[in-house]
């Protein structure tokens, strides 16, 4: 039986993956490069828009429970980004390139089991097995064929992608490597700030023109905050989020007052992330402010941050737990626009998405993993009844809490990773 796969993202490739290894026949129809979005830069598959971090991989934070959960079931997202890692010390961060050119070369090798078709998908085929994993710059036409079939409107925020610039153009006299706390590598390049540099590029920061358009009064998902709308919240807010200093020292053993860390972008190292910088300031005053920090002073920007209107589906009404639409057996949405946030939890919707309708098409029942995983957890968030929702990312208020209360931070969370690490471990033999 052939099924249709609608977006070559992480959650489409990961929703073909699934299907594909147990025996379908998948058409993967991706718009570009017949069609971009105001974000995409490229024709590839599963191409990573914002940052080149798929966040932390240790196994005692909540991102770094779901990647575990997810290569128990056998993440093709997974597998790829192993091959394309590039330094970046607690977290999973891929050379976007590499990243793309595996998750590509895991779908053709299933040969003439898949077909990819490059044209924009407008209107919903309901008589066919189909996810949408389209992304939250959904097409227009595609995104009214949705309104049309489930007969609601549509939510929507504003998300914003970093800068990033060339590594020869910092000036290194004025950085520095370094671990946080000195854990792990020093993975990070990072740019220290005292308190006078500080309060004035924050003064400046707050001060800066902005692109002017529609988006500016549209809500913001707080995990990518404008850091200009950050700075309005209090002069100290930056020092509490990106900038955060703590634990961060130079070779010397100097402290600062804040730290602005850039993560290499690829495996050789020419290119740098402003990490948590994403901005909607105009060019020009992004260079200008930027350049406020003697490193940045004569920084190339390889790409300047932009901003972009996010789409998602109003997925307590819309979706059941396996991302099925109530309205519709056969239709599935999986990635941002079901309502999930962040790169592995989209593809982990993707995964779920693809996992739930092989089973169903094969005559078996889809289980749900318990609600003691991260997975479990998600999937449940996005079908609970919430009149205020808002996508998610993982994170342990999700899962039901201990029976006793374990005080010490740290050990909670490890407690929670190694029960659902378990809970996961019997899902996969008993249920896939």
């Amino acid at each position: 039986m052939k099924v249709k796969v609608v977006g070559a993202g992480l959650a489409g490739c990961e929703a073909s993956y699934q299907l594909l290894k147990r025996g379908f026949e998948v058409e993967l129809i991706e718009m570009r490069p017949v069609k971009s979005s105001p974000a995409h830069k490229t024709q590839d598959f599963a191409e990573l828009v914002c940052s080149n971090s798929l966040k932390s991989d240790l196994k005692d934070t909540s991102s770094g429970l779901l990647k575990a959960e997810m290569r128990l079931i056998d993440s093709c997202i997974l597998s790829a980004a192993e091959k394309a890692k590039v330094p970046a010390g607690g977290a999973l961060a891929v050379d976007r390139k590499i990243f793309s050119e595996q998750v590509k070369e895991i779908l053709l090798s299933f040969g003439n089991k898949l077909t990819i078709t490059r044209e924009e998908y407008k209107n919903i085929d309901t008589s066919c097995p189909t996810i949408i994993a389209t992304g939250p710059l959904t097409s227009d036409d595609l995104s009214k064929s949705i309104a049309d079939l489930t007969g609601e409107d549509y939510l929507h925020f504003c998300d914003a992608a970093a800068p990033i610039v060339s590594g020869d153009s910092i000036d290194m006299d004025y950085a520095f490597f370094s671990a946080r706390y000195g854990k792990g590598t020093a993975d990070y390049l990072n740019i220290g700030m005292q308190k006078d540099e500080y309060l004035e590029f924050v003064n400046e920061l707050v001060n800066a023109k902005s692109v002017e358009d529609k988006l500016i009064d549209a809500t913001f998902f707080e995990g990518c905050m404008p850091i200009e709308v950050m700075a309005k919240r209090g002069v100290d807010s930056l020092r509490f989020g990106p900038l955060r200093p703590v634990g961060i020292v130079d070779e010397s053993g100097k402290k600062y007052y804040a730290v602005l860390q850039l993560r290499k972008e690829n495996t050789p190292g020419d290119s740098y992330n402003l990490v948590g910088f994403q901005t909607n300031l105009l060019f020009p005053e992004q260079k200008r402010v930027f350049g406020l920090l003697p490193a940045l002073k004569n920084a190339e920007y390889l790409r300047y941050g932009v901003m972009h209107r996010n789409t998602f589906a109003n997925a307590p009404k819309l979706l059941d737990s396996s991302f099925r639409l109530k309205a519709c057996e056969n239709i599935y949405i999986a990635g941002q626009l079901s309502g999930v946030e962040g790169y592995m939890e989209s593809a982990m919707s993707g995964m779920i998405a693809g996992l739930a309708l092989a089973l169903r098409l094969s005559g078996r029942e889809f289980v749900l993993p318990s609600d003691k995983t991260m997975i479990g957890g998600l999937c449940r968030y996005i079908a609970k009844e919430n009149v205020n929702f808002q996508p998610m990312n993982s994170n342990f208020a999700l899962l039901p809490p201990p029976e006793e209360l374990i005080k010490d931070k740290q050990m909670r969370k490890a407690w929670y990773s190694n029960r659902a690490i378990e809970e996961m471990q019997e899902y996969v033999a008993n249920n896939i």
